[in-house]
């Protein structure tokens, strides 16, 4: 199977450099054959990387560890789903992972695009495929995953025991497709470049993958946030890790560009914006896989150090010059026909909007390289930690969940003083009210007291957008609510999923700042039928339990939860220690309520003085940001979801031309 699997990559290689030079060849002198050959070098591609997938994990099903791959990322007793979720454990198989869904990805904007985009689309094939085969020719000359040992080894070295969790089952994969599928908008812009289209279609047509990417960036932030809050037993879910800022910092531009790219839609302006930030995010994923795989920085997160910095940094560096260098030939043609005519208008609020996004990003961009600039200049590596990210970024995410709630009710164009008023009065007023709500119920921390108050003054604007709109149309039409609700959604999607997430990030945002601010921790030993108060909590140590396998060795703390007086149920921490590669891990324990999490770690057990020594937190309303990403989904489906224009026009586009009725 490792033949098989190693000359799909090596095929896969040879058909993406024939692919790229077809379709460049084809799109210049306009030859549909050549055009053609690169489309179906496309398909051959994906087949090619689905294959090599399928033979990789048929190496890890049937535990052939004569592969290094297989012998150093699974054991025999290592449970079905985990060896599955070690396809993309290792840093070779998650490069074949990650080629695999950009293969996909590719397959699928072929089908869209068979009878439409014509012009763009032997482009957007090249740049597909040029991505796909850089990271194939990693694959095929660099760190083969199909590599056989000279020996067999009796048994493998088993997938990191940090990995062996579910959270790490689908927080990869989600963010993976959230930075692949940055390389469909990228792709379309490049094309529009190639070929001088700059107008407003290949914005409508990679609108849906540009939410799709931004969507499971969210995921995959989020996936990877609950995984260090339940995996790393620290109390926390959040470090600014350097893997965790990679991760961020593409979904920081896309959410800049999902905004600006309105106002293109709308008023014709951030042309060049727009395209910088398509570029900027799909660089931002490639440079993130970079810091992850290149060893320059050190974090939980990472892979092992290789030799693969310098390829990265090299295409890095091409698709800069490449994509730059088009978009300075075109920027002629990229002038706006309109200017932005008040401050106070929807434009200047997402102007304003993209220049947080894009600050925040640069700040997190900033700290994340900084130690090692500071190790190449002067030899020493200096690092900034989590307060220089929590004092630069809190006051910019204030003020980005302010103009959340200012965007919507802001008109287009210019504002005046008395609309301004009309559309703010509620939303201030239930914003001062919260401050004062919470200052009476003792919140006591004026930075928490602030943001509650902008969350508030956030979702009552959005609140206000649904009532309203929700109220013309029982006036106009006399529906009931719920039906003149459901259909205002269903009428504007975009405009009301857009709404939706925003009350998403709301959740997300007081989740956060509750956790943080008021978040209450103590370390205390307790004998077995001792109990510790925690934030009104009453925790009570019961014992502990032993539990063996050939796999993993349990040890399982057993804490009594009270509340008032009543036993609400039991918690179980546990330590477990991993036979294979001989390492202990903590596996936490969580009383989850929406009022908030009562955390309990066990650190250790003395089994002679029957003394557990415990961490246990209260996290209040952390549960809001979990929640958050529930409506977030919800948000996203309902943005994605075709208007009946939208299944109109592309029912159409498939009838030929000379069968549809005249207009």
């Amino acid at each position: 199977m490792s033949e098989i699997g190693r000359l799909a990559i090596v095929l896969g290689f040879i058909v993406a450099i024939w692919g790229t030079a077809a379709s460049i060849l084809g799109g210049l002198r306009r030859d549909q054959k050549l055009i053609a050959s690169g489309t179906h070098a496309a398909y051959a591609f994906s087949a090619l990387t689905g294959i090599a997938v399928i033979a990789l994990l048929q190496l890890l099903l049937t535990r052939d560890f004569n592969v290094e791959y297989v012998a150093s990322y699974s054991s025999s007793t290592l449970p079905l789903w985990y060896t599955i979720a070690a396809l993309w454990g290792g840093m070779k198989g998650s490069l074949l992972w990650w080629t695999f869904i950009l293969a996909v990805c590719n397959a699928v904007v072929q089908v869209q695009n068979r009878r439409k985009n014509r012009d763009q689309m032997p482009y957007v094939t090249a740049t597909m495929l040029v991505t796909g085969g850089f990271f194939l020719s990693l694959l095929v000359f660099v760190t083969d995953p199909f590599e056989r040992l000279p020996f067999t080894p009796s048994e493998g070295s088993d997938l990191n025991p940090l990995l062996q969790n579910y959270w790490m089952t689908i927080h990869p994969p989600a963010l993976y497709i959230g930075f692949v599928t940055t390389t469909v908008p990228f792709a379309f812009a490049v094309a529009a470049l190639a070929t001088g289209k700059l107008g407003a279609a290949w914005i409508r047509t990679t609108r849906r993958w540009a939410l799709f990417s931004w969507f499971f960036l969210s995921l995959g932030n989020l996936f990877g946030a609950a995984w260090a809050y339940v995996v790393l037993g620290w109390g926390g879910y959040w470090a600014w890790d350097p893997v965790e800022n990679a991760a961020l910092m593409p979904w920081l531009t896309a959410s800049a560009y999902l905004h600006s790219v309105m106002i293109q839609e709308k008023k014709d302006m951030l042309k060049v914006w727009n395209m910088v930030l398509v570029i900027l995010t799909f660089s931002l994923t490639i440079f993130g896989t970079f810091l992850t795989r290149s060893g320059v920085i050190s974090s939980v997160h990472s892979f092992t150090q290789s030799g693969l910095g310098p390829f990265f940094l090299i295409f890095l560096g091409f698709i800069l010059v490449v994509s730059l260098g088009l978009l300075l030939w075109r920027l002629p043609m990229l002038k706006s026909k309109n200017e932005l005519e008040s401050v106070f208008s929807r434009e200047a609020a997402f102007l304003l909007n993209n220049l947080l996004f894009v600050g925040i990003a640069f700040t997190v961009f900033w700290g994340t390289v900084f130690p090692v600039l500071s190790e190449w200049v002067r030899g020493v590596k200096i690092t900034v930690g989590p307060p220089f990210f929590n004092q630069v970024n809190a006051p910019l995410g204030l003020a980005l969940i302010f103009l959340m709630g200012v965007g919507p009710a802001i008109a287009w164009r210019s504002a005046s003083w008395s609309s301004l008023k009309r559309a703010f009065a509620g939303p201030v007023f239930a914003g001062v009210a919260t401050g004062v709500i919470a200052l009476v119920m003792g919140a006591g921390n004026f930075y928490a007291i602030v943001a509650f108050s902008i969350a508030s003054f956030a979702l009552a604007t959005v609140s206000i957008e649904f009532w309203k709109g929700m109220r013309v149309r029982q006036a106009m039409m006399g529906e009931a609510p719920w039906t003149a609700l459901s259909r205002l959604i269903g009428k504007n999607h975009r405009r009301y999923g857009g709404y939706i997430v925003h009350v998403a990030m709301v959740m997300v945002f007081i989740g956060i700042v509750a956790s943080s601010v008021f978040k209450i921790e103590k370390q205390i030993g307790l004998e077995i039928g001792q109990s510790v108060e925690v934030g009104g909590y009453e925790v009570r140590f019961d014992g502990v339990e032993d539990e063996s396998s050939e796999h993993v060795e349990i040890r399982k703390a057993r804490l009594a939860v009270f509340d008032d007086g009543e036993q609400l149920g039991f918690v179980f921490p546990e330590k477990r220690f991993y036979k294979k590669p001989q390492q202990p891990t903590t596996e936490v324990a969580i009383w989850s309520t929406l009022g908030g999490d009562l955390y309990t770690v066990l650190g250790t057990y003395d089994a002679e003085t029957k003394v557990g020594v415990f961490q246990i937190f209260l996290n209040p309303m952390i549960s809001w940001m979990w929640i958050g990403g529930f409506v977030l989904f919800l948000g996203t489906i309902v943005c994605m979801w075709p208007s009946y224009a939208e299944r109109t026009a592309e029912a159409t586009s498939r009838v030929p031309a000379g069968s549809r009725p005249a207009s």
